[in-house]
């Protein structure tokens, strides 16, 4: 692979660390291989966001997660979980949906939830997780019109801590079914270049992943 490809993957990247045990010094390193690897943006826990924003400043994008994992938090919960995350410094929003409700049919609650973030946010990026390994491929299909919608920017394959992550038919799928406005993130078990690669031909304009800056990481170390 190319450096210019791989250079393009990186401007892809979501470098993640969402663990519950992540520690300030984690939080930090990879903050430091986002900025030497130029990825788009650090995901880090809502907790570290203000002190990263100190370290950052502007210099990499920040990216926190709302409502994480499961969705089931209530509405003002993730509304008070955004707006604080957003008055610390974070740039972007990675939502999780409220899961049980859009697979009962209550697809009212689902929209509105995503429209009072999307209007929390402003002009700050909106992703909207909806964890595709727990949902039919209708309930897919169904959530691509609710996020298109509710005039989010991303959706996004999944959380990576259910059971399973992002796979090719869903990038596919959400090609077909999302509006011209919303872009496509995948996220969970991109474990290398190629799958990296793969996900972006099929229509991803973001991964949400901690793998790749590792194995270029590693690269560098064997180069050495």
């Amino acid at each position: 692979m190319t450096t210019e490809n791989i250079g393009k993957i990186l401007s892809c990247v979501d470098h993640s660390l969402l663990n519950p045990a992540a520690t300030w010094p984690e939080i930090k390193e990879i903050c430091d291989d986002g900025l030497a690897f130029k990825t788009a943006s650090v995901c880090i826990p809502p907790s570290f966001v203000k002190r990263a924003k100190e370290y950052l400043g502007d210099r990499l994008p920040i990216c926190t997660v709302i409502g994480f994992p499961n969705g089931y938090n209530s509405t003002v919960v993730k509304l008070l979980e955004t707006r604080d995350s957003l008055e610390n410094g974070a740039d972007e929003i990675d939502m999780v949906i409220n899961i049980g409700a859009l697979k009962e049919g209550n697809f009212p609650y689902v929209l509105d939830e995503i429209k009072l973030l999307k209007n929390e946010c402003g002009s700050k990026v909106l992703k909207v997780i909806i964890e595709t390994c727990l949902l039919t491929d209708e309930e897919k299909i169904k959530i691509c019109r609710l996020v298109t919608e509710a005039g989010a920017d991303y959706i996004k394959t999944s959380t990576g801590f259910s059971t399973g992550g992002a796979t090719r038919e869903d990038i596919e799928l959400f090609a077909k079914h999302i509006g011209p406005d919303v872009k496509i993130k995948a996220a969970g078990g991109i474990r290398s270049l190629e799958d990296a690669q793969d996900f972006i031909d099929l229509g991803a304009m973001r991964l949400g992943t901690s793998s790749i800056v590792k194995i270029l990481k590693d690269q560098e170390v064997k180069d050495c």
